[in-house]
């Protein structure tokens, strides 16, 4: 066997042991690389209702200081386990070295005591719920204590970004849940390391305890129609395109919830001010290809659609610009992986169509920009973007849904004229061009608090004042 088709080992870990084997050989999404999982009991994925949650009655300063800890860990120069990942994963993944490096050890921002903090005083307004039974009582009278007690949840991870495991195991442990992590078959590798990497911190530590990972083909139903059930979980965590969203979906019923990061796209709208001069110019095209760029435009925050207040003359310089600027190597990439074949049809079917549209730059993974009237009906990817004219964008916001992630704005000004529009749309964030990449600490995801929609919220009545 050619060693670059030997399965590479991607282990599984249930409730706080490392499990090892190569008893399944699976094919990565993207690359069709072959990996090896040991064999899948679903017994051992479950934990019985009858046993209280193993991190009910730990303090979250303790798990804060356990998480945090980790984080450091991760990011200790030349550790083993991390140095192993990354090359594993630069298989699998379209994602060059240096992304897969770079995204892997951004994700200990995640376990910063500090932004921890804030991302729980934001999700929640007396982080004491997580901790203790708050008392309360309304204006009649009536007494009553409130927990966000910690939930029993299926995660589903996306993959095309390999520092969102680790991101789902904090979240995960700030609310103590109980959690099982399908991981995805374009990163098989990265949520296991990191428990291994917990397990260095302190092996028993009930917040290993809480966490299972492990791989199944997504669909499969021998292994969905039994996890897949309120007596187990409250609640699947969802992330992934239309047809990972699709497919969960069926299961849901009373008692089993979804919370849902819907597969999202993501716009720049560029103002006509961006003619005023050669700096302006340059200045917005820049920004604009770094929001393309991101992850070599595989997260939903990365922008495909840049709407431009221009004639058809304007909008084509503008789009020459950004191509240039798109063909800059920012992530160490060296040679891009070529174009799949359908996109790469897609856009050479337009250099043809030169009354309606423009392309600038090679169909090699580098970078392109497509000017047109209209959006094109086809998902750029790989640092393609399409430049859509519009004589005002107002006009631009017909082409806004609540598949509308980030839309990045130039000239900055223009943003408080544009985002009442923007969230009727359906749009749910919206920043400065060339910002699209890491959010405010603690700031809503795809229009929602995900933490305190993951919680189960129990409530204890105690009566009214004077009872007994």
């Amino acid at each position: 066997m050619d060693i670059q088709d030997t399965p590479q080992p991607a282990p599984f870990f249930v409730r706080g042991k490392l499990v090892e084997g190569q008893d399944t050989i699976h094919r990565s999404r993207d690359l069709g690389v072959a990996f090896a999982t040991p064999e899948l009991h679903l017994n051992a994925l479950v934990h019985p209702r009858t046993e209280l949650p193993p991190l009910l009655n730990v303090p979250l300063a303790e798990i804060m200081d356990f998480l945090t800890e980790a984080g450091q860990k991760l990011l200790a120069k030349g550790n083993p386990a991390v140095e192993a990942c990354i090359e594993r994963m630069t298989r699998v993944s379209l994602q060059p070295h240096a992304v897969v490096a770079g995204a892997i050890r951004e994700a200990a921002s995640y376990l910063d005591r500090q932004s921890m903090m804030e991302v729980v005083e934001k999700n929640f307004a007396n982080p004491k719920v997580l901790d203790e039974w708050v008392p309360q009582a309304d204006h009649t009278g009536r007494r009553s204590f409130v927990r966000a007690y910690p939930p029993r949840l299926i995660h589903v991870l996306p993959g095309n970004s390999p520092g969102m495991g680790i991101r789902s195991l904090a979240q995960g442990a700030l609310v103590k849940a109980v959690n099982l992590f399908k991981m995805p078959s374009a990163d098989p590798f990265t949520t296991v390391m990191f428990l291994q990497i917990m397990a260095e911190v302190d092996p028993e530590h009930p917040v290993l305890r809480s966490m299972s990972a492990v791989y199944w083909r997504g669909g499969d139903e021998a292994v969905e129609l039994v996890l897949y059930r309120p007596q187990y979980f409250d609640k699947l965590v969802a992330w992934g395109g239309g047809d990972a969203i699709g497919n969960v979906m069926k299961y849901i019923g009373p008692g089993f919830q979804l919370v849902s990061f819907d597969p999202k796209t993501s716009i720049s709208m560029v103002g006509r001010e961006v003619f005023a001069d050669e700096e302006s110019l340059a200045q917005a095209a820049e920004l604009n290809a770094q929001d393309v760029s991101i992850l070599n435009q595989e997260a939903c925050v990365c922008s495909r659609f840049t709407f431009i207040e221009a004639d058809q003359d304007q909008a084509d310089r503008y789009a020459r610009a950004l191509a240039e600027r798109l063909r800059i190597d920012r992530t160490g990439e060296g040679q891009p992986r070529p174009l799949d074949m359908a996109l790469k049809e897609e856009i050479d079917t337009l250099r043809l169509m030169d009354e309606d549209y423009a392309v600038f730059g090679a169909s090699d993974g580098r970078g392109i920009a497509i000017r047109s009237d209209e959006p094109v009906d086809f998902h750029p990817l790989r640092k393609t973007a399409n430049v859509v004219r519009v004589d005002d964008l107002m006009k631009a916001m017909k082409y806004v849904n609540v598949a509308t992630q980030t839309v990045g704005v130039w000239p900055f000004s223009r943003i408080p004229q544009l985002r009442d529009r923007l969230a009727s749309g359906g749009a749910q964030r919206t920043v400065r061009l060339g910002e699209a990449g890491p959010s405010t600490i603690g700031n809503p995801h795809d229009a929602m608090y995900p933490l305190h929609r993951f919680v189960h919220w129990m409530a204890h009545e105690d009566g009214c004042n004077g009872d007994d």
